[in-house]
């Protein structure tokens, strides 16, 4: 039961982190769809992590480079959809509060992320492998 509680909280988060990216573009004072590219991030953030963990064997080594690789690509990934807003706004392509609606959704998207692989990242019954 703790299962079902936990995904669908976290699909609660993902809809308000969707929500705020759709009012940073649809709203009439923006009007500017620029900002749907994070939606690649969003796919992209944890495929370098799901990929090193098929890859990896389950070891107790303290270091493992594939796994290093792993955080410093999906740490470029979500440094890189938090400076793309910004450099929108600064270009003047997007305005700034569309821009700060956009960092807010970023905010709860990549926690919400976080979050799932914090709930079902475990190796017991019931983890983020069966899906």
């Amino acid at each position: 039961m703790a299962g079902i509680k936990a995904l669908i909280s976290l699909s609660f988060g993902g809809a308000i982190g969707l929500m705020f990216l759709m009012l940073g573009c649809a709203l009439p004072v923006y009007n500017a769809y620029w900002p749907l590219f994070l939606l690649f991030f969003y796919i992209l953030a944890p495929i370098p992590y799901c990929i090193s963990r098929r890859v990896l064997d389950d070891t107790d080594s303290a270091s493992n480079a594939c796994k290093e690789l792993a955080i410093f690509l999906t740490t470029g990934i979500v440094v890189s959809a938090f400076g793309l807003p910004v450099i929108f706004a600064r270009a003047h392509v997007m305005a700034w509060g569309a821009c700060a609606l956009v960092l807010a959704g970023n905010i709860v998207i990549f926690a919400t992320i976080l979050g799932f692989f914090l709930v079902f990242g475990s190796n017991d019954d019931f983890s983020w492998q069966q899906w």
